[in-house]
């Protein structure tokens, strides 16, 4: 992968701009293209059908750049592209988003000439946000994973490729203050990226790796 695209729909936004509007009452359908050379302490969240507790204390649960720099520098992808994507992605207005939003992200993509997209949801309903811009990314040729906590919310909006694993909303990208659980969650998720033609859910194992280091005392 040389040139990893990050999109979040966590509500991310650079502090002192105007944030996502929370009040609307079928969704802010907009969007924002943020450096990823970013210090993260400027990143705020406005955060709509999740608690923004974990990502206050560890902005790497849902944007994980942190992670994803160590990934790159570990060559295990090419590259992160130069700007990430955000938007609040609790939209019951489905086809507006659809038909608005998607069609003005996918050019953004496009321009960057991104190679491969993570996506990462906060909320339940985020995972139908994500799913139809992980189809509308695919349409284009360029291959997706979108990562989830809950496989019943991923199943429903059937994002062609997905991984999960038990975890919790608004921490989806790993465990807070947990580098090394970060890392199992997205080192994994992204070697199943490949190849395009392979679509469906899979279980990470991440869990079970996790709940092995608490049991030897490691965590």
């Amino acid at each position: 992968m040389l040139n990893l695209a990050l999109i979040s729909s966590a509500g991310a936004y650079i502090d002192g701009t105007e944030p996502f509007d929370l009040s609307a009452a079928d969704g802010d359908i907009t969007f924002c293209e943020i450096p990823t050379e970013i210090d993260p302490r400027d990143l705020k969240f406005a955060a709509r059908g999740y608690d923004e507790t974990l990502v206050q204390q560890d902005v790497n649960v849902q944007v994980p750049l942190t992670r994803l720099f160590e990934l790159e520098a570990n060559r295990i992808i090419g590259q992160l592209n130069s700007v990430f994507w955000s938007f609040c992605g609790f939209i019951p207005d489905a086809a507006t988003f659809a038909g608005t939003t998607l069609p003005k992200l996918v050019e953004r993509v496009k321009h960057y000439e991104v190679q491969a997209a993570l996506l990462i949801p906060a909320s339940e309903l985020c995972h139908q946000s994500m799913g139809l811009a992980a189809r509308a990314i695919e349409m284009i040729g360029i291959p997706t994973i979108t990562l989830a906590v809950d496989r019943t919310a991923i199943e429903r909006v059937h994002p062609p490729r997905a991984a999960y694993y038990e975890g919790q909303f608004g921490s989806v990208a790993g465990k807070p203050n947990w580098p090394e659980h970060q890392r199992r969650v997205l080192d994994e998720a992204l070697r199943w990226i490949e190849p395009m033609g392979q679509p469906g859910v899979r279980k990470l194992v991440v869990e079970l790796e996790s709940q092995v280091e608490m049991a030897r005392g490691e965590r």
